[in-house]
């Protein structure tokens, strides 16, 4: 994959009028090389990794993105992260400055892997993910989750896809490095 392509998104493909159909054999072992991509960075609280206050900031976020007209038309990407048991960060892609927002721009090589199934199975996609980068002779740099849809478009779809995207660097660059 070329450096900041991401897997296509057809928004004409939205039944639900929130989140597009997600295309799950475009993420399944991908391999991502992000240069300077450009995301709006925020946080929700947390209890035990249970958001509290997700709706509302995601809510604020979107429609200050949709005000500056910085939402993409042809990719989707909001890599979270957990830092602690009490906070979560969120990065959401946008294509340009939002004004009154964190702006981050991230870069590196990221690998990908599909799950699907209720969010209760968090725990066992985060060993699955540490497992894959292991296997791929890889080391994690920092683990992130792409949410593909909303709980409610999920639900119609029928499908709960999470996606684990792994920031990685090659055992050989680090041998290199160090």
């Amino acid at each position: 994959m070329q450096t900041n392509q991401l897997p296509y998104v057809d928004w004409q493909d939205c039944p639900t009028q929130c989140c597009p159909r997600f295309k799950p054999e475009s993420w399944q072992d991908a391999t991502l090389h992000l240069d300077d991509m450009l995301f709006v960075k925020f946080s929700v609280r947390s209890i035990f990794h249970i958001p509290l206050n997700m709706g509302g900031v995601f809510t604020r976020v979107l429609g200050a993105i949709d005000k500056a007209g910085a939402k993409s038309q042809d990719a989707y990407l909001t890599l979270s992260h957990d830092p602690s048991l009490w906070r979560s960060e969120h990065y959401m892609l946008v294509t340009k400055e939002v004004p009154g927002e964190t702006m981050v721009r991230l870069s590196g090589d990221f690998v990908s892997q599909v799950y699907e199934g209720p969010f209760s199975h968090m725990g066992k996609w985060s060993q699955a993910l540490t497992d894959f980068v292991k296997q791929k002779g890889m080391t994690m740099v920092k683990p992130y989750f792409f949410y593909s849809t909303c709980p409610k478009c999920a639900k119609h779809y029928g499908k709960n896809y999470v996606v684990g995207i792994a920031q990685v660097k090659s055992i050989a660059t680090q041998s290199i490095f160090q």
